[in-house]
């Protein structure tokens, strides 16, 4: 059997594998927060004939090898943490991170997880959360008569509160970083989870050591540009077609073969 078969198909699915990839970047082109992702592909083994430098007549050497490919392989799916759009809003619980740096989220089951969507919502005991109802961490917790909610640039959240004329600090949104934010495992709804590869959490003041600073009454935008996205579907699918006229090709030449009389 042809290798050629084989290895074409190693490509159709390396490209059916990005055109995936690129149909979720596009279906969060408007997620608050989202992180676009990018295929990144190896080449597989190669079957040596002949090895560059073998001897050959009269004490001369083989100057180029003869190897053979395999095809290709998805070795990666990286998230791209650029920085994206921002949307200004008239939500004062709407906040964004300048720079580097991620909001913590406190589960139900008592664990930490990490997000860039700044769409906060208040809960019935006044606790600032995200859309799903997690608080943040830490935590912090809005009186039910106060006037005005502000956040500063540094995370201070202050309020005022009728009979003040002073505004009172209620708590600090806190931020963390990652060493390798691409190893950061994705668990949907705008949620990150740290493993072994992203390193330990990073806690920090925003504006100080390199960390963002936040901006109220902004959101960030997904980072997917669709033309870019429209480009990279193309690109995949012309590639997907190559490979499948490679596979026609050889299963022609295959017949061909067959075809032979004596």
């Amino acid at each position: 059997m042809m290798r050629a078969l084989w290895t074409a198909a190693s490509g159709m699915s390396a490209q059916q594998t990005k055109i995936d990839v690129i149909s979720n970047n596009l279906a969060n082109v408007n997620t608050t927060g989202f992180k676009k992702s990018r295929v990144d592909f190896q080449d597989l083994l190669y079957q040596t004939v002949k090895y560059a430098g073998t001897p050959s007549t009269l004490g001369a050497q083989v100057p180029t090898g003869i190897q053979i490919g395999h095809g290709v392989r998805t070795v990666a799916t990286q998230r791209v943490f650029s920085q994206g759009m921002y949307q200004q809003t008239d939500n004062p619980l709407d906040v964004v991170i300048e720079g580097d740096g991620f909001f913590q989220v406190l589960l139900p089951d008592g664990g930490i997880r990490y997000t860039r969507d700044g769409a906060f919502k208040l809960d019935a005991d006044g606790r600032i959360t995200t859309s799903d109802g997690f608080p943040i961490e830490p935590e912090i917790v809005v009186p039910a008569d106060s006037l005005e909610l502000s956040i500063a640039s540094d995370g201070t959240v202050t309020v005022m509160r009728p009979g003040s004329e002073e505004p009172e600090r209620i708590g600090e949104l806190q931020i963390v970083r990652f060493v390798n934010p691409g190893g950061l495992k994705s668990e949907g709804r705008n949620l990150f989870t740290a493993t072994a590869a992203s390193g330990e959490a990073v806690i920090g003041t925003p504006g100080l050591d390199g960390f963002g600073t936040l901006a109220q009454h902004f959101l960030e935008m997904s980072n997917v540009q669709v033309v870019e996205e429209m480009v990279n579907m193309i690109v995949a699918q012309r590639a997907y077609e190559s490979n499948s006229k490679a596979i026609q090709a050889s299963d022609e030449m295959l017949q061909a073969a067959n075809n032979l009389r004596r």
